[in-house]
């Protein structure tokens, strides 16, 4: 079992890394030019903090799954904003500026989308969950915006340095993200199978609709940032409104089985966009 503060370091670090090493790369003019057009992007956004809830709530009703795996499912449903969720974008092949703005706009819009969420759920579980905006602007804020933001205020402060030390940076934290993806598995797979069958079905099922809503609404990159959600923030409300330990469990669970469906479909991807480019001349 590996030590809580060593594993929470190593996200932290890997989190930042990643963030840092994707702001090197993009610029605000990027951001913007995203938004020139913005049906693309408010589909993408619809995708992400509607219809990804909705499908979680119908697909563990339709279960029938204890309330707490139900709650479980449903808060990382409502959680968006997975800053790993970016780098999967860029690999499948996602253009950085439309990727990257939507990051930034998904990580903005869930200070507003988490407690109105809440809120909703209260009227369908007769609860009285809740969470404080500025706790999960705090956590988008450290996790996601900081990093980004120095990465590419250096970009635009230093654009020489930023791009000789962008390939270093994202190879540590490739190297990083890999080593706590490990060092996770090593703490995650007994509350993992300890959520039972019917729940990982139900978390598989989510992933795999969220999956394929995203990618008829916007393709590879609005797939991904769909279907991977940000166990931070649903921790956050879970560890907030005292939930029970199961509750956790089926989090843990929820990062696992989603991680291996995304991973997959990367790869996926991947492979569809190299058949479909044009071969390289021979010379």
């Amino acid at each position: 079992m590996v030590p809580g503060w060593l594993l929470n370091a190593c996200v932290a670090l890997t989190v930042f890394a990643v963030m840092f090493g994707i702001g090197l790369g993009v610029t605000p003019r990027d951001w913007r030019d995203a938004w020139r057009t913005p049906a693309p992007m408010l589909r993408a956004l619809f995708a992400v903090l509607i219809v990804v809830p909705a499908l979680a709530l119908a697909v563990t009703r339709m279960l029938d799954l204890p309330r707490w795996a139900e709650i479980g499912v449903v808060l990382m449903a409502i959680s968006p904003g997975a800053p790993v969720a970016l780098r999967r974008s860029l690999a499948a092949g996602g253009l950085p500026a439309f990727a990257s703005c939507l990051q930034i706009s998904v990580a903005l819009l869930a200070v507003v989308s988490m407690p109105l969420s809440i809120a909703a759920l209260n009227e369908v579980y007769s609860g009285h969950a809740s969470i404080e905006p500025w706790d999960v602007m705090r956590q988008v804020f450290i996790a996601q915006l900081l990093p980004l933001g120095l990465g590419s205020g250096l970009r635009q402060a230093r654009a020489s340095l930023a791009t000789r030390i962008e390939p270093h940076v994202t190879r540590a934290g490739s190297f990083l993200l890999v080593g706590t993806v490990v060092l996770a598995l090593t703490n995650l797979w007994q509350p993992t199978i300890a959520a039972g069958t019917g729940v990982l079905a139900a978390i598989a099922l989510v992933t795999l609709l969220a999956l394929a809503a995203g990618h008829l609404l916007g393709g590879a990159p609005v797939a991904i940032t769909s279907a991977v959600r940000n166990p931070g923030l649903a921790l956050l409300v879970a560890t907030f409104n005292a939930a029970p330990r199961q509750v956790t469990a089926t989090i843990l669970a929820y990062v696992v089985i989603s991680a291996v469906i995304v991973t997959l479909y990367v790869a996926i991807a991947t492979h569809v966009r190299r058949t479909r480019s044009p071969a390289t001349p021979q010379r």
